[in-house]
């Protein structure tokens, strides 16, 4: 072979791999009926030899398949925003196919070997030699409510956290409360951070004391939300209200309370942020931040198909808007708890 002087041919590929033409256009083409052994070895040499199948390239604007990958369960979360996702795609011709995010060496070159053409991240995250690969592979990739800061390579699509987290904390503010707390997910993540200070400037401005007990990171979970209440409610001066950072660490939050013998919302008060059917199946229904998944796994599928028709999209960034539902779980704190924590 002279990969130098012309384009890797399957010929090429064949030859070096001591198997048929025929076998190597079945592992280039996804089909199941190579033996393992053989179909490492192909892949192996197309990565070698940056191979790209010609009829992708033909094919993928006609009608481009897009790789949707999750990490974790199947939440109510991520339920949501596959909806908008898939939904987006029945509209506009394009193929979807979900799976968990999978770190198999030569991965990105196995999507595009498969005729994928863009990949949408959903609570995964990507590091520099991820991204490099998908480089390589020529895969552009949209990433849904980044944990982290998004390479500059890297378009992601999220919702207004700080003007969630600042409506949330408002809401219980504008109800009488003062001893406000914020149970949050990762201290690192970006949505997380932004949550908080959301929460943090609606309390200074009302000039409401944040004890540094009253701010507690975690995970975005159901046991992380009973974890944390736990340590919030045992203390010496407890919260008459909590801002939950997602909709599952509410209910924890909720859980614990009644375990410990209080009334939601008389006796604490309970803010969700995302409005999953969670929110909706609580009791009482919940009060949260409303985040647009479906909007969003919208948002992101018509990102990656632009991306995957080689335009370029009309934003490195999006921001769709946050909107605060009111419903059971919040009311007015007690009397005899009413000023308590006030400063000025």
């Amino acid at each position: 072979m002279r990969p130098n002087t012309r384009r890797t041919t399957l010929a090429d590929i064949a030859q070096a791999a001591g198997v048929s033409i025929a076998t190597v256009s079945k592992v280039v083409n996804g089909r199941g009926d190579v033996a393992p052994r053989t179909r490492a070895r192909v892949q192996e040499l197309l990565h070698q030899h940056h191979y790209l199948a010609p009829v992708f390239r033909h094919t993928a604007i006609e009608s481009p398949t897009i790789e949707v990958q999750f990490k974790g369960g199947l939440k109510p979360y991520v339920a949501e925003t596959l909806e908008g996702i898939v939904d987006s795609a029945a509209g506009s011709g394009a193929s979807v196919v979900i799976s968990k995010a999978s770190r198999a060496p030569h991965w990105a070159r196995d999507l595009v070997s498969a005729g994928r053409r863009a990949v949408i991240a959903v609570t995964s995250v990507y590091t520099t030699a991820h991204l490099d690969e998908l480089a390589r592979a020529g895969l552009p990739l949209v990433v849904l409510d980044p944990l982290h800061l998004p390479d500059s390579r890297v378009n992601s699509v999220g919702a207004t956290n700080f003007a969630g987290g600042l409506a949330a904390t408002r809401h219980l503010l504008s109800l009488g409360h003062r001893r406000v707390a914020y149970l949050g997910g990762p201290a690192m993540a970006v949505c997380n951070q932004a949550r908080m200070h959301g929460y943090r400037a609606a309390m200074e401005a009302e000039g409401a004391r944040v004890p540094d007990s009253y701010v507690r990171p975690g995970e975005f979970t159901y046991k992380s939300g009973l974890l944390g209440a736990t340590a919030l409610l045992g203390l010496d001066e407890p919260p008459t209200a909590i801002f939950a950072g997602n909709d599952e660490i509410a209910l924890g939050v909720i859980e614990t309370a009644r375990a410990r013998g209080l009334r939601i919302p008389e006796d604490l008060s309970v803010v969700g942020f995302d409005d999953t059917s969670l929110a909706r199946m609580a009791s009482p229904p919940l009060t949260t931040v409303r985040q647009p998944l479906r909007e969003m796994g919208g948002t992101a599928l018509r990102t990656a198909l632009r991306l995957a028709g080689g335009e370029k999209a009309e934003s490195h960034h999006v921001e769709l808007a946050t909107e605060l539902v009111v419903r059971a779980s919040t009311a007015p704190p007690r009397e005899e708890t009413r000023t308590v924590g006030h400063r000025g």
